[in-house]
């Protein structure tokens, strides 16, 4: 067994290695950039919603008020002439990327300290480099990865963009196991 207090090296340098490499996937590379088109009719969708001042949130439309209204021939016309949509809306105004990457980052460092209590609980100082890059790899990737998947199951998030950010969780996943198997306590 190896003390958190130990691992606090390699959860802090894999955190910056993955912040790089986020940051260069999602700005450098062209992996993401059609991950959200623009819907037909951009302009005239906002200028009818617009007026409707939606406040900040989450919307599943249509949706019933009780599950009995889901089976209501009055939903069920509903569905059928659509849209069936689910609808984000953000505050207005120019997006401040200054807080989403501080909260990327500890998200990143959260997920690697799952990791690390995982391998820090199975490992004595000293374990072999693959053993702890098989450890750390597992838990990343489960925390980085697999509960995205639901959004795609229950959302219907485009399974493309599921896929695509489960490639991604399993190159942070990679890179901080290698960060650790390279910092593990000897």
């Amino acid at each position: 067994m190896t003390d958190l207090s130990a691992l606090w090296v390699p959860i802090l340098v894999s955190g910056v290695f993955v912040f790089i490499l986020s940051s260069l996937i999602h700005m450098v590379l062209p992996w993401h950039k059609n991950d959200y088109p623009r819907a037909p009719g951009e302009d005239k969708i906002l200028d009818a919603l617009r007026p409707l001042a939606i406040p900040p949130g989450a919307y599943f439309m249509p949706r019933p008020s009780n599950m009995k209204d889901m089976g209501s021939p009055e939903f069920i016309d509903k569905l059928k002439r659509g849209p069936v949509l689910m609808l984000q809306v953000r505050k207005n105004g120019p997006d401040s990327m200054g807080p989403r990457l501080v909260s990327w980052f500890l998200y990143s460092i959260v997920v690697t300290v799952f990791a690390a209590l995982v391998a820090g609980s199975a490992l004595p100082a000293g374990a072999p480099y693959l053993s702890v890059f098989h450890y750390i790899a597992l838990t990343a990737f489960a925390g980085y990865s697999i509960a995205l998947w639901q959004m795609s199951i229950w959302y219907d998030r485009p399974w493309i963009l599921t896929i695509k950010s489960t490639v991604d969780g399993l190159i942070y996943a990679l890179v901080t196991a290698g960060t650790f198997g390279w910092l593990w306590p000897r």
